[in-house]
């Protein structure tokens, strides 16, 4: 069982170098890697029984320390300086999310079986914040094995024809209902955000990095250990979902304390349990269960995907905002910041970068409220 353990730790380790290292692996992505090699592991039957309880172990315990490493690095005062228009258009770019997940839960219900509330919770919050909160969700709600590999699969499959979509005709198709953006002066937090790069371990060893990076790890494992005490404290049934929520909201307040919000790379140390956690997770699934779910929940995600696309340019057209405003909120809310340069530059408007990252930001913070709350709700009402 250790041996499968160092091995399921240290495996992300060796695909980070690889897509460090290979252009070609770099643009699949080293979670979508981890997922196939997960699934390939796990379905081979080269794992033995007796590490059933490691694999578990690492699922459990990987998300709640990673989720406060992902959102020290916030700096919450830049929100508020955010322009009207842009924070606008990510809140009707959220209401767009939920309208659509809501359509979509009742229609794919009786399809996709009595957890459909649970991969729609896990939707809300992906496409207003990322995979971050996908996972973090997906854990919170114990969301069964195969039905949270299919749904980020699910996911990987789809969004890639949305950001297709967005990087080539996107803006000409809205422009027939959108105004065109209007150029501000470009302030130089843009041109120091434009330089992050939130997917780049290169350096994260460095000496002088990684006495801070010790230090904030702790303080993360502390904040777990307090998130975690509460489920102790709680009924069964929710407290899972409340350890999250605290574990989420303890992570923001650390990020007040600039000695923890300027700690660098300390959201790839945070990403870096989320391929651990993607790992364990996707080598629990049954690969058989998993395709025979796969029609269904690739129709649920793109349902979801370009239903909430449509209610965005709709609300934006009411509201008279702007063609690369729209696409910028929608692409931070769907994919989360680390994509929004690309668009930004598809788009020629490097203004826009800082929009993107902070709004994208904002998703990652409210993303798990939001899809843990809903999912709930649906669930209570139906």
């Amino acid at each position: 069982m250790i041996v499968w353990a160092l091995l399921l730790v240290f495996l992300p380790v060796c695909l980070i170098y690889l897509c460090q290292r290979i252009p070609l692996l770099n643009q699949v992505g080293a979670i979508l890697l981890c997922y196939a090699l997960g699934l390939i592991l796990g379905n081979l039957g080269v794992i033995p029984a007796a590490a059933k309880g490691v694999q578990e172990a690492l699922v459990t315990y990987s998300i709640p320390i990673a989720l406060p490493l992902l959102l020290f690095s916030i700096n919450v005062k830049r929100w508020f300086r955010l322009a009207r228009i842009s924070l606008l258009s990510f809140c009707l770019e959220t209401l767009a999310v939920l309208a659509a997940a809501i359509i979509v839960f009742l229609i794919f219900r009786r399809i996709i079986g009595p957890e459909t509330w649970k991969a729609v919770g896990m939707l809300i919050g992906c496409y207003t914040g990322g995979s971050i909160n996908l996972a973090a969700i997906g854990m919170a709600l114990k969301t069964e094995a195969n039905l949270f590999v299919g749904v980020n699969v699910a996911d990987m499959l789809i969004c890639p024809l949305y950001l297709l979509l967005a990087i080539t005709v996107l803006r000409r198709i809205v422009l027939f209902v959108l105004p065109p953006f209007r150029s501000a002066v470009s302030t130089q937090a843009a041109a120091e955000e434009a330089q992050d790069d939130f997917l780049s371990y290169q350096g994260i060893l460095a000496p002088s990095r990684i006495k801070p990076l010790i230090k904030v790890l702790l303080l993360s494992l502390l904040i777990f250990a307090v998130g975690g005490g509460l489920t102790f404290l709680l009924p069964k049934s929710f407290s899972s979902a409340v350890a999250i929520l605290v574990i989420a909201t303890l992570g923001i307040a650390c990020s007040f304390i600039p000695s923890v919000r300027k700690v660098e790379k300390s959201f790839q140390l945070g990403q870096y349990f989320v391929l651990i956690f993607s790992l364990a997770l996707s080598s629990l699934a049954d690969i058989g269960k998993l395709l025979s779910t796969a029609p269904a929940l690739l129709a649920l995600v793109g349902s979801t995907v370009f239903l909430a696309v449509f209610f965005h340019v709709l609300l934006a057209a009411i509201f008279r905002i702007d063609a690369d405003t729209m696409i910028i909120t929608s692409i931070a809310g769907v994919f989360s910041p680390p994509f929004v340069p690309m668009v930004a530059a598809a788009l020629k408007n490097r203004e826009m970068i800082m929009t993107g990252i902070i709004t994208g930001i904002i998703g990652w913070a409210i993303g798990t409220y939001l899809g843990i709350g809903f999912a709930y709700l649906l669930h209570a009402l139906f």
